[in-house]
């Protein structure tokens, strides 16, 4: 096609299946009204050529990206790709014979290394003329990601058929247009005109099949009546969305229908775009679940009082199970979700339902008692919010818990295939909706609570600054934990899929005794966790310590000693590599070589013989397909936004975006820079020509020590900025020097126009389970084996997921700021000034 008439090339490809008909010169006209006469005579040559039979060969082994196999068509060998045989055969349909449009078609397929070349090269001439504008778009589109709804997407009753044929439109004013169809099922059609439509949305249309009338015997006096569902603009091109309109029946064309679409359903390809959304949908889903750090409990209503039945335990948030668990392993997260609690998140209906918990747990003669207390709660009296957080933040079972609520139906249970019933009895089975039984089981449910722990040692940190008088210690009563209140009726439902499993931190609560640096004295305190086969160990010391923390330390376990007899674990050696302020709160990790093997070797043995703490019993659920069910409402009711990213080169970049309901901050921030259906996350990857971004070298730490890593994000954002890196600054919590850098930039970010904190955790990934997904990818393949083989190589090259959870409300908390503020941070907006200056720390 010539340069001149690459501007006319939809109406070219509009006339191309009326090219034979009687009426082509009437169409013509019709179609290109507003285009000059003399290019009117180019455009009828040109369609005149390509409709041409074309007597030559097709080879392309060597010239596309992809596999080369013999295609026969009328006694003639062809050499294709998967993708050149799916044009090929497009172009047969809409010319009915093989003509040369069907061999240029073919010969500019995306993948053919000619044309490739070609955009690059071009691509580069761009560049050269304006290098600043390459750069900048390379950064914006590297970070653009298309989002994910996860499990929604369309199931169709009926199979969907690729169809490309002229046909002729009327309204009821006898008012027509000449279009395309795109695809054709038992219920519904697509057509595709070049040019704006005056078809209203919900009015009977009347289709006439024209590319059909020569071949089979339609009735060419009436049309075949539609309903007009929705119009779909897409570069300028409008595609009417059809439903076959049930009061104006016509059996002959029904049976005409089924037949055809029988009968020719491999030759035009069935559409399988629904699939594909389906698939990948589910692909994602397969990644987020099991490697989320958010809990979710399910919560039935029960008198008008929320009762909290199920929690859905994974390889991440099970941390969170394990801390609200008492010396006996009963499950106590009836502490942190009181019907005081629960009832308060309820009422917010005009706000976001989320309310942050802060925590602490004491040993006392090998008794956990838990503390706990929601930040309106501590607002009664500023003496109570002082003792709370000041002396609860030095315990190393200090914890800060994000609290959602959300509304869910039980009906999210049923995950249909995007296949219909009629494609096979094995589909038909899938399709089948939840057993009554489990159903009863789940009809209750009215509630998803969302449970995420977002502690960080900068803000344990910061609480410490808190000063308080060790008088007023008493007034932490009224925060602690009746421990003759009955434990927590919640069932612990695990994933059923579980590969490449991560590593999480243990509860050990028991006392020990530490010895530094080869001195006789002994300092008493309490362990809290331990890591991985024991390799790290988190601790707690009664008093502060005054001397140097530097070097060796030795742990002993008076109570493990008891019932370790194989074991000597009163003399184990470890390396501090971390300590706060006030040197009462520990990290240890275990001494290198032989000196840490009797420390490795019995915590490897203890977490072994106690991994299968969260397991229902037997590993079998109470309701054949409940573990599924929850799964499925959960994956619905996302409350944060996440990402997966796939390793290119030696890095990672973001494939695929899942956006939550209630983290509405966010998904402003990552939105507003992005076209309808994506986000951009560039400003997360801001610091990637750093020595060690964080993302990269993020994810590398975890691949190493097989565990989940956290950090905070600090962003200033001014909305009205039309240029992202102005609008979006973005600063890692730990790259400030001090606490009041911290609120330095906190109170620019407000007077800018917002201030936001997430929390970002990365998490690898572990392999996808094909058994819930092989149905709907044998059915692609079936049709369009190189799709297929796309989206298998897609699934297998996500490598890591980031969820961010925000914090925002809570680190303003921590740095003093009045709820007055955090009022007004909640909008964009600037110039809040005066507010500010309010603000106070202590």
């Amino acid at each position: 096609m010539s340069q001149d008439l690459k501007q006319y090339a939809d109406i070219i490809e509009q006339l191309k299946p009326m090219v034979n008909e009687p009426e082509f010169n009437q169409v013509l006209l019709q179609t290109a009204s507003d285009v000059p006469k003399e290019k009117r005579f180019l455009i009828k040559m040109e369609v005149k050529r390509l409709a041409k039979p074309c007597m030559r060969t097709i080879d392309l082994r060597g010239h596309v990206d992809g596999k080369c196999k013999k295609y026969v068509h009328e006694g003639r060998s062809h050499y294709m790709d998967d993708v050149a045989v799916d044009k090929f055969e497009e172009q047969l349909r809409v010319f009915g014979r093989y003509t040369y449009g069907v061999y240029e078609a073919v010969q500019n397929t995306e993948n053919n290394f000619r044309l490739m070349r070609e955009k690059e090269l071009a691509q580069e001439r761009a560049d050269k003329e304006n290098p600043e504008v390459k750069k900048r778009s390379a950064v914006l589109e590297q970070f653009k990601v298309p989002t994910v709804n996860l499990l929604d997407y369309r199931q169709r009753n009926t199979e969907r058929m690729n169809f490309a044929v002229a046909v002729e439109i009327f309204n009821s004013a006898n008012q027509s247009m000449r279009g395309l169809s795109v695809d054709i099922s038992l219920e519904g059609l697509q057509i595709k005109l070049s040019k704006d439509s005056f078809f209203e949305k919900g009015e009977t249309l009347f289709i006439y099949f024209r590319g059909l009338e020569s071949e089979f015997a339609m009735d060419k006096k009436n049309g075949i009546a539609y309903k007009l569902v929705k119009i779909i603009t897409k570069n300028d091109v409008n595609y009417l969305a059809l439903q076959r309109d049930k009061t104006h029946p016509s059996p002959a064309f029904d049976k005409f229908l089924e037949t055809f679409i029988h009968g020719n359903k491999r030759r035009y390809k069935v559409n399988m775009t629904n699939t594909i959304e389906a698939i990948t949908s589910k692909t994602c889903e397969q990644y987020f679940s099991p490697r989320s750090p958010t809990l979710p409990i399910f919560i039935d209503v029960v008198n008008e009082t929320l009762v909290p039945r199920y929690a859905m335990v994974n390889e991440v948030n099970r941390e969170t199970v394990q801390y609200w668990q008492d010396e006996e392993d009963n499950c106590r997260l009836n502490f942190l979700l009181t019907q005081e609690r629960l009832a308060r998140l309820l009422n917010k209906s005009d706000e976001v339902r989320e309310i942050f918990v802060f925590s602490f747990t004491h040993l006392h003669s090998d008794k956990v008692y838990f503390y706990s207390a929601a930040y309106e709660e501590l607002q009664q009296k500023e003496i109570l919010s002082r003792v709370f957080l000041g002396f609860g933040s030095r315990k190393a079972s200090w914890r800060v818990f994000k609290i959602t609520l959300t509304d869910m139906e039980p009906e999210q249970a049923h995950i249909p295939l995007s296949i219909p019933d009629s494609v096979g009895n094995k589909v038909k089975k899938l399709n089948t909706p939840p057993s009554a039984r489990l159903m009863s089981k789940l009809k209750n449910l009215r509630y998803l609570a969302h449970v995420t722990d977002v502690t960080s040692v900068t803000g344990q940190e910061t609480y410490n600054e808190l000063k308080f008088n060790r008088d007023n210690l008493s007034h932490l009563r009224i925060f602690g934990h009746p421990r003759n209140r009955a434990a927590s009726n919640i069932h612990l439902v695990r994933f059923k899929y579980e590969e490449q499993r991560i590593e999480s931190r243990y509860q050990l609560r028991t006392q020990i005794e530490v010895r530094f640096n080869g001195e006789t004295t002994v300092h008493r305190g309490i362990s809290e966790d331990i890591s991985v086969h024991g390799l790290g160990l988190r601790i707690e010391l009664a008093k502060d310590y005054s001397g140097s923390l530097e070097g060796r330390v030795e742990v002993a376990f008076p109570r493990l000693q008891e019932i370790a007899n194989a074991f000597d674990v009163m003399h184990l050696q470890y390396d501090i590599i971390y300590h706060n302020v006030e040197k009462n709160i520990l990290h240890l990790k275990t001494a290198t070589g032989d000196e840490g093997k009797s420390a490795r070797n019995f915590f490897e043995e203890l977490i072994k013989k106690n991994k299968g703490n969260l397991k229902v019993d037997n590993d079998e659920e109470e309701v054949p397909g409940m573990g599924q069910a929850l799964r499925c409402i959960n994956a619905r009711n996302a409350t944060s936004l996440s990402f997966l990213m796939s390793k290119e080169g030696v890095r990672y970049t973001p494939q695929a975006c899942i956006v939550g309901k209630q983290d509405e901050r966010i998904t402003t921030l990552t939105t507003q820079y992005a076209e309808r259906g994506k986000v951009n996350l560039e400003f997360l990857f801001r610091d990637r020509k750093q020595d060690s971004p964080f993302v990269q070298s993020g994810i590398k730490a975890v691949k190493l020590e097989n565990m989940p890593l956290r950090q905070e994000l600090f962003i200033s954002f001014d909305a009205s900025q039309k240029e992202p890196r102005m609008a979006i600054i973005p600063r890692y919590s730990h790259k400030f020097e001090s606490n009041e850098q911290r609120r330095a930039f906190i109170r620019e970010a407000m007077v800018r126009g917002q201030f936001v904190a997430i929390h970002v955790m990365l998490t690898t990934t572990g392999k996808p389970d094909l058994s819930m997904l092989q149905t709907e990818i044998n059915y692609v393949t079936m049709y369009a084996m190189h799709r297929a083989r796309e989206l298998e190589k897609k699934m297998w090259s996500i490598a890591a997921c980031s969820h961010l959870i925000d914090v925002t409300d809570e680190v303003l908390i921590r740095y003093g700021f009045s709820m007055e503020d955090i009022t007004a941070n909640k909008t964009l907006k600037s110039a809040i000034q005066p507010v500010l200056q309010r603000t106070s720390h202590s």
